[in-house]
C-alpha cells in the first residue's frame, strides 16, 4: 500500500479561522477570533498573559478543538510549542528526521519511483515526474545542509548520536526550530521562539523568517522581533466590544492603531459617564422641587403650592426613566500607567563608583558617575556582571577593590530581574507597609506616597488578593509600584522588560526618558535597547 505524503501548496497554502470561540473552567480564553494567513503574510499575536495565545496556536494547529467556529489549513505545518519534552531515549538525530519526516517521506518516494522507472514498470514515468517535482518544490536533498546551518546559527547542538535527555530545555528548544526553519513547510506557528537564543541567533530567527515564503502565525512579546518581521498583528487583550482586534501595517501599524482604539475607548466610556452623571442630577434636581413643591411652608401659597404636585411628578417619573434607559454599554478601560514625579538635586553628584571590581563577577575595573537626570544602558552577554555591577552601585554588594560613594539622603531604587518569592499577604498591604516604613524612616513625608491603585499598575481585585495569587506578571508591576512609590532619586533597572506587557513597557520607557531621576538601565531587550539608543552607553 503506497504512503500518501502531505505535500507543500506553495502558493496555495492558506490557513484561515472564523469566529473562534473557547471557554475553559466557564471562563472565555478566546472570543470571537477571525483570521486570515496567506504566503507572505506574517502574523503577530499579542496580549497579556493569560489571553489565550498559546492556545490559539493550539487551535490552529488542530491540537484543541474550539467551542464554536471553524479552522482550515491547506499546506504543510510546522509548529514551535513553547514546551519542548525530553523525548524519552531519542537522540538529537531522531528529533532531527522527525522534524524532517515529511522531507524523508518525499525522498523515500523519489527513490521508489527511480527503481520502478528503471525496471519500466506501467505508470512509472508519471510517477518518477510526480514524485520529483514534489522532492524540488521543498528542495528536499537541501533541508539537512539548511538545518545545520540552522543548527550553528542558534548555538544548537549538531552531534546527533547526543541523547536528547542530557540536553538543556534550551539546546532541545533551538534543535527543533532549527528542524523548522530548515523543513520547508508552507505554515509555521511560533510560540515564543526567541526564547532561549542569544543574539546570534535572534538575527538568524529574524532573517529566516523574513525569507520564509510561506504564511508565519508569531507569538511573541518579543517586540523587535515583531517590528522585524509581522505583517500584521492580532491583539487578544480586550477591547470596548469584546472582540480581538487585527492591524494592518506590520508592529508600527499595530500600535499606532491600538492607542487610537484606546483613545476611542476611553473617550466613549467618559462620554457615557458623563451623561449617566447629568441624568442622575437632573432626576435629584427634580426630585428636590418635587419636595418642596408637595411640603410647602405654612402660610400664603399653599394651594398654587399643592397644585404643581402633579406636574413634578411627572417630571421626576421622566427623568427616573430618562436614567434607567441610559445604559452604560462601553465597559470601563483597562488601566493606564501613571509614572509619579521623580525628581533629584539638580547638579549634585548622587553617586559615584571608581575602579570597583568583585573577584569573579566584574574581573575589569569599573567606574561609573551619575547626576540627577543621567541616563546609562549597561549592556554585555549573560555572564559579563551586568546585575553584580547593579548590586555595587545599590550598596547591597560590597566591591573587592574600588569605592562607591553616595549623596547622603539621595534615595536609591532597584528593580531586579525576579520577584521575591510571593507572601500570602495582599498586594496594597505589601506596598503600604513598604511605603509606612519609608514615612517611618523620615525617607518620605507623610503626602508623598501615592495609592498602590493610582499608579495604574494593578487593578483593585488584583491589590486585593494575595501575592501568592497573582500571576507573574502581575508580581512583576507591584515589584514597580513599590520601587516608584518610594519616589527614587536613582532608578537601577535590571532587565526591567522581564514579564511585562509590551503597553506597559512603551509607557514605561517613554516615562524613564522624561523623569527627573537619574537611571541605569541593564538590559537585553533588542526593541528597549533602540528606544534608549541615544543614552550613553557601558559595554561589560
Amino acid at each position: 500500500m503506497s504512503t500518501v505524503i502531505a505535500l507543500p501548496a506553495r502558493s496555495r497554502a492558506h490557513l484561515n479561522a472564523t469566529d473562534l470561540h473557547l471557554s475553559r473552567g466557564g471562563q472565555p480564553v478566546l472570543t470571537g477570533v477571525d483570521l486570515t494567513v496567506s504566503p507572505g503574510d506574517r502574523l503577530g499575536v499579542v496580549g497579556e498573559n493569560g489571553r489565550g495565545k498559546t492556545t490559539l496556536l493550539q487551535v490552529l494547529a488542530g491540537a484543541l478543538a474550539p467551542d464554536s467556529g471553524s479552522v482550515h489549513r491547506t499546506g504543510t505545518l510546522g509548529v514551535a510549542d513553547q514546551e519542548m519534552p525530553l523525548g524519552g531515549d531519542r537522540t538529537v538525530g531522531e528529533l532531527i528526521d522527525l522534524e524532517l519526516a515529511q522531507v524523508r517521506a518525499v525522498l523515500r518516494a523519489l527513490e521508489s519511483a527511480t527503481l520502478a522507472l528503471v525496471e519500466e514498470r506501467p505508470g512509472a514515468e508519471q510517477a518518477y515526474a510526480d514524485a520529483l517535482a514534489a522532492a524540488e518544490s521543498i528542495s528536499a536533498w537541501d533541508a539537512d545542509r539548511r538545518v545545520d546551518i540552522s543548527l550553528a546559527a542558534l548555538g544548537a547542538v549538531d552531534d546527533r548520536t547526543r541523547p536528547l535527555a542530557e540536553l538543556s530545555v534550551g539546546q532541545r528548544y533551538r534543535i527543533r526550530l532549527a528542524c523548522l526553519l530548515g523543513a520547508g513547510h508552507d505554515l509555521l506557528l511560533l510560540d515564543e521562539p526567541t526564547n532561549h537564543l542569544d543574539a546570534g541567533g535572534l538575527d538568524h530567527l529574524t532573517a529566516r523568517l523574513r525569507e520564509h515564503q510561506g504564511g508565519v502565525v508569531l507569538v511573541s512579546h518579543d517586540r523587535a522581533l515583531l517590528a522585524d518581521i509581522v505583517t500584521a498583528v492580532l491583539d487578544l487583550d480586550p477591547t470596548s466590544d469584546g472582540r480581538p482586534r487585527t492591524y494592518g501595517g506590520g508592529y508600527a501599524g499595530y500600535r499606532e492603531g491600538h492607542r487610537a482604539e484606546r483613545e476611542r475607548w476611553e473617550s466613549e466610556y467618559r462620554d457615557q459617564q458623563s451623561e449617566r452623571q447629568r441624568l442622575a442630577q437632573d432626576l435629584s434636581a427634580a426630585q428636590n422641587r418635587l419636595s418642596t413643591g408637595w411640603r410647602p411652608e405654612k402660610g400664603t401659597g399653599k394651594h398654587t403650592r399643592a397644585t404643581r404636585a402633579p406636574a413634578l411628578v411627572r417630571a421626576v417619573h421622566r427623568r427616573q426613566e430618562e436614567l434607567q434607559a441610559h445604559v452604560v454599554d462601553v465597559p470601563k478601560p483597562p488601566l493606564r500607567f501613571q509614572m509619579p514625579r521623580l525628581d533629584a538635586p539638580q547638579g549634585a553628584t548622587l553617586l559615584r563608583a571608581d575602579e570597583v571590581m568583585v573577584h569573579g563577577r566584574i574581573p575589569s575595573p569599573r567606574s561609573v558617575l551619575l547626576r540627577a537626570g543621567d541616563r546609562l544602558v549597561v549592556t554585555g552577554p549573560n555572564g559579563c556582571g551586568k546585575s553584580s555591577l547593579l548590586a555595587v552601585l545599590a550598596g547591597t554588594l560590597a566591591p573587592d577593590e574600588g569605592s562607591v560613594q553616595r549623596k547622603r539622603g539621595a534615595r536609591v531604587g532597584v528593580l531586579a530581574q525576579e520577584s521575591p518569592p510571593p507572601s500570602r499577604r495582599r498586594a496594597f498591604e505589601v506596598y503600604d507597609a513598604a511605603m509606612g516604613r519609608l514615612v517611618s524612616s523620615g525617607e518620605l513625608d507623610e503626602a508623598e506616597p501615592l495609592g498602590l491603585t493610582q499608579l495604574g499598575l494593578l487593578p483593585s481585585g488584583a491589590a486585593h488578593r494575595p501575592v501568592s495569587e497573582l500571576s507573574v506578571g502581575q508580581q512583576r508591576r507591584l515589584d514597580l509600584a513599590v520601587l516608584l512609590g518610594a519616589r527614587p532619586h536613582l532608578l537601577l533597572l535590571d532587565e526591567p522588560t522581564n514579564h511585562l506587557s509590551m503597553a506597559l513597557v512603551e509607557e514605561l520607557t517613554q516615562a524613564l526618558a522624561a523623569t527627573g531621576a537619574a537611571v541605569v538601565l541593564a538590559t537585553h531587550d533588542r526593541q528597549l535597547l533602540r528606544d534608549t539608543a541615544t543614552w550613553p552607553r557601558l559595554h561589560l
